[in-house]
């Protein structure tokens, strides 16, 4: 006996990997549902060796149906998803509507599986941030080793963490380089993205920050430990898809790199590619499509005491978003729902 799914938000990036992953990880699933906005209702989709049709979100009833996997904005999710709830069926939610409510847990399946039982508060459950979901993968395992005191991190994030919009902004702005005759404006990003670098996503705050930078700080002491210190640089790059993080760690007792390569190597959602040698080293375009985070470069920071580096690649439309959200489904199905 398996689960009645609803997709939210099928036809988008996103949306669109969570079928795939459903499909390719055996999720049981007894009948499925994809819903879009009215602009793109009737759109088919595939899911496995099936085509699907969308249903409009608006006047869809959600009563009978399980679970459901949200990857529609925010303003959508406030509206819609408080129904799916009050109707039974449990939102795995990847907007950042409800990340911060402190009755909603927020869950990195290998990191905080206990939290899956807090979904009873309000029948949802939170996806965090790409960029965060992928560094607490590799933070949790070292933390239970030595404990981390500070996490200083810069983020190379592909384009495809703004939409369909910004890869198609890439694209179009560097066929336009090649082609003088054409002229690309900035519009998904505030610069130009093709062969540049952009020091700012999401909006500003009054600290300096962006959103996304206090994101990474809140949603990883939320996840992990509130103790935790984070600072963040978040940087737009022109790569489609996978983000990569650069990250230093200080700890409050010595680790040294090679137990930490120990550690992360038989920790769950982690590959460790770690050669001192050109090449041996994972970068974006090599995660692409995989499940895992992939952890290199782990080294003593001698600077610091108790000080570790590493760089963390991961597929963001997978484990940054679909796949989590997945992810966390098979957890409440495994630990809660129980009927798979």
């Amino acid at each position: 006996m398996g689960y009645r799914i609803v997709v939210v938000g099928a036809t988008g990036n996103v949306g669109h990997e969570m079928l795939n992953i459903l499909a390719e990880r055996g999720f049981p699933v007894d009948e499925i549902a994809v819903l879009a906005s009215r602009k793109s209702l009737g759109t088919e989709v595939s899911f496995g060796d099936k085509t699907l049709t969308t249903q409009d979100l608006d006047t869809f009833d959600f009563a009978g149906w399980d679970i459901s996997l949200w990857a529609v904005g925010s303003d959508a999710t406030k509206k819609y998803a408080p129904k799916a709830a009050k109707a039974g069926c449990v939102v795995i939610d990847n907007s950042s509507l409800y990340r911060y409510d402190p009755e909603i847990p927020l869950i990195v399946p290998e990191v905080n599986p206990d939290a899956i039982h807090d979904y009873k508060n309000k029948n949802i459950i939170a996806n965090p941030n790409c960029s965060t979901a992928q560094m607490v993968v590799a933070l949790k395992p070292l933390h239970d080793r030595a404990k981390i005191k500070r996490v200083v991190v810069s983020t190379y994030q592909s384009v495809s963490g703004a939409g369909k919009a910004g890869m198609d902004e890439l694209w179009d702005q560097t066929k336009a380089i090649y082609n003088p005759t054409t002229d690309v404006e900035p519009k998904a990003f505030q610069k130009q993205i093709a062969f540049n670098v952009i020091p700012h996503i999401d909006v500003f705050m009054e600290d300096g920050s962006t959103k996304e930078e206090w994101k990474m700080v809140a949603e990883t002491k939320k996840i992990v430990d509130p103790s935790i210190k984070v600072t963040a640089t978040c940087v737009r790059v022109p790569v489609f898809v996978g983000h990569s993080e650069a990250v230093n760690i200080e700890f409050e007792d010595f680790l040294d790199e090679d137990e930490a390569r120990d550690i992360l190597r038989e920790a769950p959602g982690i590959m460790v590619i770690d050669k001192r040698e050109p090449g041996g080293y994972v970068s974006p375009i090599e995660c692409v499509g995989d499940y895992a985070t992939f952890i290199s470069r782990i080294r003593q920071d001698s600077t610091i005491e108790n000080g570790l580096n590493l760089w963390c690649v991961s597929d963001n439309l997978r484990k940054g978003a679909a796949l989590n959200a997945v992810q966390i489904a098979e957890l409440l199905g495994r630990e809660v729902l129980k009927k798979g």
